[in-house]
C-alpha cells in the first residue's frame, strides 16, 4: 500500500522561537539530544493535546506532562527524562513563549498593605537571565578531588515526589488517630527517609571522586562514602552542591505596590501546575 503525503502538512505548526540549552549539550547521554550546528533548538508551540496534558494532575505529579511537552515541542530532545536539570527552566520558559507569547501575568500580594497586585513579566528577560552553574569546577577535600554534575530530570522528579510524600505524611500525622508513642516512631522514620533521600541526591550530584590510586564513578560507592565520611567533609560537599543549585535559581521579581508604593521581592517559580494556565 502506497502512503500519500498529507496535503495539510504545510499547515502544521512551525517553530515559534529558537533557544540555546544552558548545558550546551553537556551531561546529556549520547543520542538523547540533537543540537543543530548553530546551537539553537527550534521550539514549537504546544498542541491542543499538549495543553490538555498540563491540566492532568497525575501527569503533572509524576513528571510525564513535562516529558510529553518537551518531546512534542522540542523535537531535538529525544529523551527528556535524562535532560540535565539546568536545562529544564530554559525549555519551560521557551515553550511558554512559543505557545502564549512573551508576556505572563503574575499575581502578587503586598506584604505591607495586603493589596493584590497584578504584574506583567516579560519572559524573554527571564530566559536571558537564567544562569548556568559552573559544573566544570572541582573541589579538593582530604586528599580527594570531587567532580560534579546536575541531576537528570528523572532523578530530580523522583526525589521531589518522595520528599513531597514524606512531608505530606508528616503534616497529616498530627490528625491521625494513633497514640503519641506511635506518632513519634513514625515521625522518626520519616526524618530518616528524608535524610537518606538528601544523601542520595548528593551522591547523584557527584560524577566522580579521584583518589591517589583510582577514579570512582559508581554512584553506589559514592553513596557509601557519603554515609561513612566525617561530618566536615560531608558538609563541605553538601554546601558546594547547594551553591551550584542556587546559582541557577530564577531571581525574584522586583515589585512596587500600586497602592502604597512599597517595594518587595516576589519569588518567580516555574511551577508546572500553573505555569501553562492562561485566562484564554
Amino acid at each position: 500500500m502506497t502512503e500519500t503525503t498529507n496535503p495539510l502538512k504545510q499547515y502544521f505548526r512551525q517553530p515559534a522561537i529558537y533557544a540555546r540549552l544552558p548545558s550546551q549539550g553537556k551531561f546529556w547521554p549520547e543520542g538523547t539530544v540533537a543540537i543543530p550546528p548553530n546551537g539553537e533548538l527550534p521550539i514549537y508551540p504546544m498542541t491542543a493535546v499538549d495543553e490538555i496534558t498540563t491540566r492532568t494532575p497525575d501527569a503533572l505529579f509524576n513528571g510525564t506532562a513535562v516529558i510529553r511537552i518537551f518531546e512534542s515541542c522540542v523535537p531535538s530532545v529525544k529523551d527528556a527524562w535524562v535532560m540535565p536539570s539546568i536545562d529544564v527552566d530554559t525549555l519551560l520558559v521557551a515553550v511558554r513563549i512559543a505557545t502564549y507569547g512573551h508576556e505572563m501575568d503574575v499575581n502578587t500580594r503586598c506584604p505591607n498593605c495586603d493589596t493584590q497586585n497584578e504584574y506583567q513579566v516579560d519572559l524573554r528577560t527571564i530566559l536571558a537571565n537564567i544562569k548556568v552553574p559552573d559544573y566544570e569546577s572541582s573541589m579538593d577535600i582530604q586528599g580527594l578531588k570531587f567532580f560534579f554534575r546536575p541531576l537528570s530530570y528523572h532523578q530530580m522528579n523522583e526525589n521531589n515526589q518522595l520528599q513531597f510524600e514524606d512531608q505530606k505524611a508528616m503534616q497529616t500525622m498530627g490528625d491521625a488517630d494513633i497514640d503519641d508513642q506511635e506518632k513519634m516512631k513514625r515521625l522518626g522514620e520519616s526524618f530518616l527517609r528524608i535524610t537518606a533521600l538528601t544523601i542520595k541526591s548528593i551522591a547523584q550530584s557527584i560524577s566522580a571522586i579521584r583518589t591517589p590510586d583510582a577514579v570512582v564513578t559508581e554512584t553506589a560507592h559514592i553513596l557509601e562514602f557519603l554515609k561513612n565520611c566525617d561530618r566536615a567533609a560531608f558538609n563541605a560537599i553538601r554546601d558546594h552542591i547547594v551553591k551550584l543549585k542556587q546559582t541557577s535559581e530564577t531571581e525574584p521579581l522586583k515589585i512596587t505596590c500600586t497602592e502604597c508604593t512599597t517595594q518587595f521581592d516576589q519569588p518567580f517559580t516555574l511551577d508546572m501546575s500553573n505555569f501553562f494556565v492562561t485566562n484564554s
